[in-house]
């Protein structure tokens, strides 16, 4: 048996059936990661000893029938933007190469106490900023179904050993997609919950009001269990309220009778946008499941989304700026090792230290902020941004869901260079639940070709349980051929 290839949930049901041991499954993706990941680069950071040592741990809690957490002897992987206490934590850049924090993120915190297996940390874009994993000081992940294409990103190394079978689960951040599109080019499930639902604390943040903690599965139910586990508020993190409809049951027996009935809007920009055929081909293909099964679709004018992209980059640049300010080669991070003053010292180790894009974002963030540009642009941007979510509002009080592809483009090859443009132009459908703070989810069609390209789903604030639902419904119709 390859246990590798098993899912989270057919892993925690062998342990119980003592089938195998946490130790063997873990030592298995271990060895997984040894062999393949020199190609695949998902991994930073792989914490052996550390996951060995818990695998250990919890075998003994069913060898004592203890009370046990969700995740039990579940193989998790982090994105290097989440803290995991003695472990060392890059965000993908020279600036963090060598950093060691020496507490718990409330995300890693909760996987140990549901006693998940931490396999290590993987590869992103550098501090978030980017949608390939390009911009990774570590280099580019590659994409399992074909690797020589992007997985793509910021996620990307969470998508990548999630695919590449060396997790069985991973955890990720998500600004404006950067769960959703990855999962989409990876070929699995991503979700972006309702913004607060996890504590981000311990969290490096990009973009304040937009980052949500979020989950990689290889089916809905394996990456609803995750949420699970991440789910709730936590007195360090402000804006985290948890988020009880995460819990709410449903019945995988019964997720097609989900979709009966189900209203679902589809912004009239979609359907008139060019696409790359095979994602306009998937996603009509989407739209005819939901109807055979009882949806009720609606086509809805939401001009408002024609601003998404311009407005998230002038808001989200705007938060980037100021928190990038706290990496000065002072307290932590990279210092340059020759300079005359404080100012030379500052200046050198950031210019050492940052990747292009993420300084091509604070000196575009820096300019917006500016006393002359703030009005024009950014607190423009902010009134623009109240106008979409009051759209996103109004299409959700009668209609369920929103419906649309996760990525208007299929992954392109690791040595394509596109422009900055295209990249920020490529979230367009997955930036709106960011922009509203709304729970947002990608499923995957069947693969064609070895790739497969992701359908996205929207629904309102809190109301995660009816996306998550409706997904299980869409998912068992593609499995069963309905």
């Amino acid at each position: 048996m390859d246990l590798t290839k098993l899912k989270a949930r057919e892993l925690i049901s062998g342990y119980e059936n003592r089938d195998f041991s946490v130790e063997e499954v873990t030592r298995a993706y271990l060895e997984k990661i040894k062999e393949d990941d020199k190609d695949l680069n998902a991994y930073i950071t792989v914490c052996e000893d550390q996951a060995i040592e818990t695998a250990k741990r919890v075998d003994k809690k069913f060898q004592d029938r203890e009370e046990m957490g969700i995740l039990r002897g579940v193989p998790i992987s982090l994105k290097d933007n989440i803290a995991v206490k003695n472990v060392r934590m890059t965000c993908a850049s020279k600036m963090l190469e060598n950093f060691i924090p020496y507490y718990e993120s409330t995300v890693s915190e909760k996987i140990k106490k549901n006693d998940g297996i931490i396999l290590g940390k993987v590869n992103m874009d550098e501090f978030a900023m980017g949608a390939s994993t390009k911009t990774s000081y570590f280099g580019p992940s590659k994409n399992p179904l074909n690797k020589d294409l992007i997985p793509g990103g910021s996620s990307g190394g969470s998508a990548a050993a999630l695919a590449g079978e060396e997790c069985a689960l991973s955890v990720g951040s998500d600004t404006g997609g950067s769960i959703r599109q990855p999962a989409s080019f990876c070929g699995l499930v991503g979700i972006k919950p309702t913004y607060g639902s996890i504590s981000r604390f311990g969290v490096s943040t990009m973009a304040n009001t937009f980052d949500q903690v979020g989950s990689f599965g290889k089916d809905v139910e394996d990456a609803a269990l995750l949420l699970k586990a991440l789910e709730g508020r936590s007195e360090k993190d402000a804006t985290s309220v948890g988020n009880p409809s995460l819990h709410e049951p449903y019945n995988e027996g019964d997720s097609i009778t989900y979709l009966k009935g189900l209203k679902i809007a589809i912004p009239k920009l979609y359907m008139d946008m060019e696409l790359n055929e095979r994602v306009k081909s998937d996603y009509n293909k989407a739209i005819e499941i939901f109807e055979k099964n009882g949806a009720e679709i609606e086509i809805v004018d939401m001009d408002s989304l024609k601003y998404v992209v311009e407005t998230y980059h002038i808001i989200t640049n705007g938060e980037i700026a100021p928190n990038m300010e706290r990496f000065d080669g002072l307290r932590y991070a990279h210092r340059a090792k020759e300079y005359s003053n404080y100012e030379e010292m500052f200046s050198k180790s950031r210019a050492e230290g940052f990747g292009e894009e993420v300084k091509r974002r604070i000196m575009i963030g820096t300019h917006i902020l500016s006393l002359e540009f703030a009005k024009d642009y950014y607190y423009k941007a902010l009134k623009v941004r109240n106008m979409i979510k009051r759209d996103m509002e109004n299409v959700l009080k009668n209609n369920q869901l929103i419906l649309c592809p996760t990525s208007p483009i299929l992954p392109y090859r690791i040595e394509e260079n596109i422009s900055p443009v295209e990249m920020y132009k490529a979230d367009l459908f997955t930036i709106p639940a960011n922009m509203a703070g709304c729970p947002s989810m990608s499923i995957p069609m069947p693969k064609i070709d070895g790739l497969s390209v992701g359908i996205e789903l929207t629904a309102n604030r809190f109301k995660d349980d009816e996306m998550i639902k409706a997904a299980l419904g869409f998912e068992r119709s593609i499995n069963n051929g309905i």
